[in-house]
């Protein structure tokens, strides 16, 4: 990179002894003085500083924690890890089946919501236990009443 050895209005041979001389342009400092120093090149690295700052500390950020879901004591849900596998091949089965849902059935009773819909008819939404409104429901009573609300396995209707 060259630099000028001389001013740009005046001509004074010009002399760079620190390191203001990188940041200097092409004039002497009585034309500097003169004509208002121009701060692009100071203003410039300072820009590079804090970019590389701000770089540098994103670098080293920790990144986030894990993800971490807990759940009440009585949750339905297992705690057992799942297997996919296992899973997918039931699905296949099932697929090929005719009794679609007895591959679906579940062990004990379902429960459903049983709350007044807009229409004027009970909610169908199941539930977990007796008694208790799907999420859009939550405090309303059942239209119906609870043994209406409980729906047996297929082996209690036999």
């Amino acid at each position: 990179m060259s630099r000028s050895n001389f001013c740009a209005n005046c001509g004074v041979s010009l002399s760079r002894k620190s390191w203001r001389a990188w940041l200097a342009g092409a004039r002497c400092d009585d034309c500097a003085s003169r004509l208002g120093a121009r701060p692009t090149k100071p203003l410039i690295l300072i820009a590079v500083i804090a970019i590389a700052a701000f770089a540098f500390g994103k670098y080293l950020r920790p990144g986030p924690p894990p993800l971490i879901i807990h759940r009440t004591a009585n949750s339905p849900l297992s705690d057992l890890p799942v297997n996919l596998d296992a899973h997918l091949n039931g699905i296949a089965r099932g697929a090929n089946s005719n009794n679609n849902q007895a591959s679906l059935s579940t062990d004990g009773p379902v429960y459903i919501c049983g709350a007044r819909t807009r229409k004027g008819t009970p909610c169908r939404r199941r539930v977990h236990a007796a008694g208790e409104r799907c999420y859009q429901h939550q405090g309303m009573p059942a239209m119906v009443s609870l043994e209406k609300l409980t729906i047996k396995p297929d082996g209690a209707k036999r």
